[in-house]
């Protein structure tokens, strides 16, 4: 079983090589990396040559894009495995096993089109700093909120393609819109171990932008929740408080990050 890994970046040269050799240091047999590169201007592209010119398993473009989900879509369309993962480029996987638990688990399950795994917060350093196993699933949960990790989601390719992608009019939280739509195909399986280390920084898009993804979130909510004929009002009050308890949550990351505290 073929894993594909998609990596966007631009101007991640920081960490990119980490996150290169996370995944060509997998010791599942049937890995391919695909980066999808948005023109960086720093040594991202050097970094990109030389892993693809030690590695034929490292496919890769760069050229102008219209956002992550783009990105992400144009990823999708380069890769020839049965399952796809995404990785960005500043985070990277736990161990040179995690791809080979993965796969195991999707050839264990042949009805399931997709798989969840816990997390490791990560700081800049590469140390880890917080855990989450994976999140107890039901599809009134993940309606209620995004309790999903985006990388240490995987997903088969087939469903994939056949569920529509991501949606380029979303510029965050298109993951919690593409889940919505795979959650009404079945449940995911979910891997209680760490599938990912997401790496919290300064210069984090995710960090920076913590809030407007949440917002968004909420936008894609409310246009599932119409499709389906129900109530607004009582999720706007919830996202009214989640929208409060964000803003502590994320100062609070940022500063368990960088006081580089061991794993609790």
């Amino acid at each position: 079983m073929k894993i594909s890994v998609i990596t966007v970046n631009l101007n991640g040269s920081r960490f990119l090589t980490e996150s290169i050799e996370s995944v060509l240091g997998q010791n599942h047999q049937e890995v391919e990396l695909v980066i999808v590169d948005g023109c960086s201007t720093d040594e991202s592209l050097a970094i990109i040559e030389a892993a693809a010119g030690r590695d034929c398993r490292v496919r890769w473009i760069s050229e102008p894009d219209k956002g992550i989900a783009d990105a992400m879509n144009k990823g999708i369309s380069l890769t020839s495995g049965d399952i796809v993962g995404f990785l960005h480029s500043d985070d990277r996987y736990p161990e040179p096993g995690t791809l080979s638990a993965i796969a195991a688990e999707f050839v264990a399950t042949p009805d399931a089109v997709w798989l969840t795994g816990g997390i490791d917060l990560i700081n800049a350093q590469g140390e880890t700093f917080r855990s989450y196993r994976v999140r107890r699933f039901n599809y009134t949960r993940l309606v209620r909120s995004n309790i999903l990790f985006h990388p240490a989601t995987f997903v088969r390719t087939d469903a994939l393609r056949g569920c529509g992608m991501f949606d380029p009019g979303l510029r965050l939280a298109m993951d919690y819109d593409l889940w919505l739509r795979l959650g009404a195909l079945g449940d995911p399986i979910l891997l209680d171990r760490s599938s990912a280390c997401f790496r919290v920084h300064g210069d984090s898009r995710s960090i920076r932008a913590a809030g407007d993804a949440l917002a968004e979130e909420f936008a894609i909510r409310c246009r599932f929740l119409r499709g389906m004929g129900r109530r607004l009002f009582p999720f706007y009050l919830d996202y009214q408080v989640k929208r409060i308890l964000n803003m502590f949550f994320i100062r609070r990351l940022t500063h368990l990050s960088a006081q580089g505290l061991p794993h609790a």
